[in-house]
């Protein structure tokens, strides 16, 4: 590998393991470690994503083991967005995360093409299944009444959800196959990198997977799903057009949309994040790959573009969980009863009462119950459950 490629490749520093160009021989300039402000600033933005993602993805995991009312369709595609996150959180992030602080891959060629690997599914998974829940929330709000739930629901959700990963995994093998470790001799010492362009695959071979990964893995999924919000937008304004006369069936019609609509603004939130975390990268590996003056051009502005998109791209695999708490007041609290207790107990005894307001024959009625490990959740959200 050249030197270019080596000491600015597209999510490397002299020694990335995303390094996706063949050999060159070109000298560029060459960056000393200890002169890089992403030296020391990865590392600690990665130990983030390590501690908040195993934390946050393994909490959700839990949840949904323990409490078997979680697990409806809404919820059966967060833990699969979940499980790809916590992946990735485990098997790369340690190890890619050295990659700025060294200029010699240290952990061997099987470590290798396993962060490689693990990095691509758990990409292909996050994709595939908002992808997948943006045409769940599509099709809740044209049923708002509820006809898709039950059983058969249940076993279609669980069949997409395992194409998802059978899909995923194959389309992460070639990284998994096809990484290695290079070495190459610079003014400064040898430096080793693991990438996952062979040389065997030809000199090609390196802009079509980058102009195959941005549409199978960004732009294909993001248009299928903003096709799947707009006719949302137009069926919800039609709806309200066009809502049954009586009262009663006025007020059932808008309990139940409500509710969905409620589980596609968390949905719509776990796009916008996926979206803003990769497009920096997907925009550097494309002007990387398809500039003829990429020597003479890259600069402090693309270095610096290059690891803040580096590091964007793992942030999205700790970040869902971080929404979740925000937006959703049930796992919110379950967040504050199973991760927060131990951190601030009082503040988890000071959420141990909830009132519930009930409705019925016009009168108004409070009701102050006590939560315990036993509390049906199913009861908090009416019909999404605990999807929100």
């Amino acid at each position: 590998m050249g030197m270019l490629e080596e000491c600015v490749g597209p999510e490397g520093a002299c020694g990335g393991p995303d390094n996706r160009s063949l050999l060159a021989s070109t000298e560029p300039p060459y960056f000393p470690i200890h002169e890089r402000p992403e030296t020391y600033i990865v590392p600690i933005v990665f130990f983030f994503i390590f501690v908040v993602g195993v934390a946050g993805n393994g909490t959700l995991v839990f949840m949904f083991a323990k409490y078997p009312n979680m697990r409806n369709v809404p919820n059966t595609y967060i833990l699969s967005l979940a499980l790809g996150d916590l992946l990735v959180v485990i098997f790369a992030v340690p190890f890619v995360s050295i990659i700025y602080v060294t200029e010699k891959w240290p952990f061997g060629e099987v470590i290798c093409r396993v962060s490689e690997f693990m990095r691509d599914t758990s990409v292909g998974v996050t994709v595939f299944t908002l992808t997948a829940l943006s045409a769940d929330r599509y099709m809740a709000i044209v049923d708002p009444v509820g006809k898709r739930a039950g059983a058969v629901a249940h076993r279609s959700t669980m069949a997409v959800t395992a194409v998802i990963w059978v899909l995923a995994v194959v389309l992460a093998a070639p990284a998994g196959i096809f990484s290695n470790l290079r070495a190459a001799g610079t003014g400064n010492g040898e430096i080793v990198v693991c990438y996952p362009f062979h040389p065997l695959l030809g000199p090609s071979y390196p802009r079509i997977n980058v102009v195959a990964k941005f549409a199978v893995y960004y732009l294909l999924p993001l248009l299928i799903i903003t096709t799947f919000y707009l006719l949302m937008a137009r069926h919800l304004m039609q709806a309200a057009a066009s809502l049954p006369g009586e009262a009663q069936h006025q007020r059932h019609y808008v309990r139940h949309v409500a509710a969905r609509r409620k589980v596609a603004k968390l949905v719509l939130a776990f796009v916008v994040i996926f979206a803003i975390c990769y497009f920096p990268n997907h925009v550097f590996l494309l002007w990387f790959y398809f500039n003829p003056n990429v020597e003479r051009d890259y600069n402090h502005f693309w270095n610096a573009f290059r690891w803040i998109g580096f590091c964007l791209g793992f942030i999205n695999s700790c970040i869902n969980p971080i929404a979740l708490y925000c937006i959703s007041g049930t796992f919110r609290k379950n967040f504050n009863r199973h991760l927060f207790c131990c951190l601030c107990p009082e503040a988890a005894q000071s959420r141990t009462w909830t009132t519930f307001h009930f409705h019925s024959s016009g009168q108004h009625f409070i009701s102050t119950v006590r939560k315990t490990d036993n509390f049906d959740m199913s009861t908090m959200n009416g019909p999404e459950k605990t999807a929100v």
